[in-house]
């Protein structure tokens, strides 16, 4: 699999944290559309199926990311 750089990754997050905050204040179809575009994005980028996985994965590669830390292994 393709890895995103952790560039990419971060811009992507904070894209979405935006949209989120702007979603809960004017919920505008747009802003929803946007929202899907990128959650796709992160979900190929990371190679997850859904939003929430995409992010916790997204921020595992992140610099500064602790290596010891196991919240994606499942229990």
């Amino acid at each position: 699999m393709l890895m995103a750089h952790p560039a990419v990754l971060q811009n992507l997050i904070e894209q979405y944290d935006a949209l989120c905050v702007l979603a809960a204040q004017e919920g505008g179809a747009e802003v929803r559309r946007r929202m899907d575009d990128i959650a796709y994005t992160l979900c190929v980028a990371t190679g997850t199926r859904d939003i929430d996985a995409a992010l916790i994965a997204a921020r595992h590669r992140l610099p500064g990311a602790r290596p010891e830390d196991d919240s994606l292994v499942p229990a």
